[in-house]
């Protein structure tokens, strides 16, 4: 493959490995040097790794941040990770009158925008070193609280024998389910942690459009078309003389008739991200952002003239 062959990978990340090491097998495989993922998992999750190839990794800031994930969180453990993989600290029965009512009360504590700690053993830089560094050699970080939001929470099971539930979670980027199982469990009186997670969809990607993390040997899979990783966005048709000026990366101003309420807000007179294409091939051109008075800013150019 080479970087002429731009566009998305969506891989089935397998438990076991880094989001990293998925990156790095997919370099190899595809003989690539540009290569980037929407959104880091943790090793033992598995599910929805967005992965971007060639030119498409500059497309990366401008695909949807929101995901999902099923999640299955124990009761009564609390882990120095906030999952199964960590030491654990505590160990306590759940409540005997937990049930289905109880446990989706609580969860309703959750939804919404909320100021949530990330785990301590967590990607996060911390003067610039990352926290489960600084806690691997013994260390007590405290990471400060963000604000995250939780768009839903549907209780999908619960085991009383066991002290499991499982969870179907809609959220905005940076939440941590792992936090989230450690938080509920404390509201519940018992601890708690994540026990197994699975993302199912991710920047705009949805599990059924994945595919199994290639061995190093296989034959390259087909990247999906730029275009799939833009479906979120209102499109913008140039015509072949202001597709000139577009690969050249000149600023636009449109006729407000071409401007259609798909394309801009009248609530907000911010900027808006639109997908640009050749109105003779549909090619994909970038992205670009267009005010209410018809000036188109480009973003990101692709196959840009000097």
């Amino acid at each position: 493959m080479t970087e002429a062959l731009d566009g998305f990978l969506v891989i089935d990340k397998p438990a076991g490995l880094t989001s990293h090491d998925c990156i790095s097998r997919i370099r190899q495989v595809c003989r690539l040097r540009r290569v980037g993922h929407g959104g880091t998992l943790d090793p033992a999750a598995t599910g929805v790794l967005p992965v971007a190839l060639g030119s498409a990794t500059r497309l990366l800031p401008f695909l949807p941040g929101d995901k999902r994930y099923r999640g299955t969180i124990q009761l009564g453990l609390h882990t120095s990770s906030d999952d199964l993989q960590g030491k654990l600290l505590a160990c306590q029965d759940w409540p005997q009158n937990c049930n289905a009512t109880t446990i989706r009360q609580a969860l309703m504590c959750f939804q919404g925008t909320i100021q949530q700690q990330p785990p301590q053993i967590s990607a996060i830089h911390i003067d610039g070193e990352r926290a489960y560094r600084r806690v691997h050699r013994g260390e007590t970080v405290s990471l400060p609280y963000r604000s995250v939001t939780l768009y839903s929470l549907t209780l999908l099971n619960w085991d009383p024998s066991n002290g499991q539930l499982q969870l179907e979670i809609h959220c905005s980027a940076g939440t941590y389910i792992r936090s989230l199982a450690r938080d509920l469990g404390k509201l519940l009186g018992c601890g708690g942690c994540l026990a197994k997670l699975q993302r199912i969809q991710a920047a705009g990607f949805s599990l059924a459009r994945a595919v199994p993390l290639p061995d190093a040997s296989a034959v390259p899979p087909r990247p999906l078309p730029i275009l799939d990783g833009l479906a979120h966005l209102p499109r913008l048709y140039l015509q072949e003389a202001e597709t000139k000026y577009w690969r050249h990366g000149r600023h636009l101003t449109l006729h407000p008739n071409r401007l259609g309420c798909s394309l801009t807000s009248p609530n907000s007179n911010l900027p808006r991200a639109v997908a640009i294409l050749n109105r003779d091939d549909h090619r994909a051109l970038g992205v670009g952002l267009l005010s209410l008075d018809g000036l188109l800013r480009p973003r990101v150019v692709l196959d840009a003239i000097s």
